[in-house]
């Protein structure tokens, strides 16, 4: 517990100071490139001291002048410092509201330029969708978990349909992440953080432009299919090692 102790802590103050320049940071460059480099910075800092190291497999897969959606399974709250800490790229995140409601981390993502979902108002998701389309047309990748919340027995859950619309209406290639390990350093439910290795997979582009509104839940089961056999693959590998 005193490994858990001291992650808690830092992660407290590591927000407070990084969120704080994020603020400031954001009133001097209007794009969010810089605050997310911020970001990448907390979640390296985070990663270091919970001794946590990260695999990444794939990087050449993409193209750094193209924006896409990066859709990732979500196993863990440390899912969130793994992206932001290897994924050497600019991405924004479409995020639950609650996030944005926690103090100075909140003020922090949107200064980024992050993207607010309220999962509990229809209304208010199809006009973050719109928002979200509109700002992948202009150039800016981002990042979705397309389950919605953490699993809990560690398995895929099924796919919420929002990040789907927001596929089909922007038309840019989604991009696949299985991510391996990270339940296992702080599984849903659970306060103590353990030190682990984590898996990262960037899997090739899938490309949307062939895809509707109509016909996005024939593209949520090829993602899913893609996402879930290259996840029960490395587990697996793991079990038979």
């Amino acid at each position: 517990m005193i490994h858990t102790f001291i992650v808690i802590v830092w992660v407290v103050l590591d927000t407070m100071v990084l969120g704080i320049a994020a603020i400031a940071t954001s009133f001097i460059f209007r794009a969010g490139d810089p605050v997310h480099k911020i970001a990448a910075l907390w979640a390296k800092s985070i990663l270091f001291v919970s001794r946590i190291h990260v695999t990444v497999n794939g990087l050449s897969n993409l193209d750094p002048s193209q924006s896409y959606i990066y859709m990732s399974n979500h196993q863990s709250n440390f899912d969130i410092p793994v992206l932001l800490a290897c994924l050497p790229l600019q991405f924004r995140w479409l995020a639950k509201a609650e996030l944005f409601k926690i103090p100075i981390f909140g003020n922090g993502m949107r200064a980024a330029g992050y993207i607010s979902i309220d999962r509990f108002n229809r209304a208010s998701a199809f006009k973050s969708i719109s928002t979200a389309a509109q700002k992948i047309k202009d150039g800016v990748s981002v990042m979705i978990f397309p389950e919605g919340t953490r699993s809990i027995d560690g398995n895929i859950r099924p796919f919420k349909k929002g990040g789907f619309v927001l596929a089909v209406d922007s038309g840019v290639p989604i991009v696949p992440i299985v991510l391996h390990g990270t339940r296992s350093i702080m599984p849903k439910g659970r306060l103590r953080i353990r030190s682990g290795h984590v898996y990262m997979n960037i899997l090739q582009p899938i490309a949307t432009s062939g895809y509707t509104r109509e016909s996005k839940d024939d593209l949520i089961e090829q993602i899913r299919t893609v996402i879930c056999d290259e996840f029960d693959q490395r587990a697996g590998a793991k079990q038979n090692a």
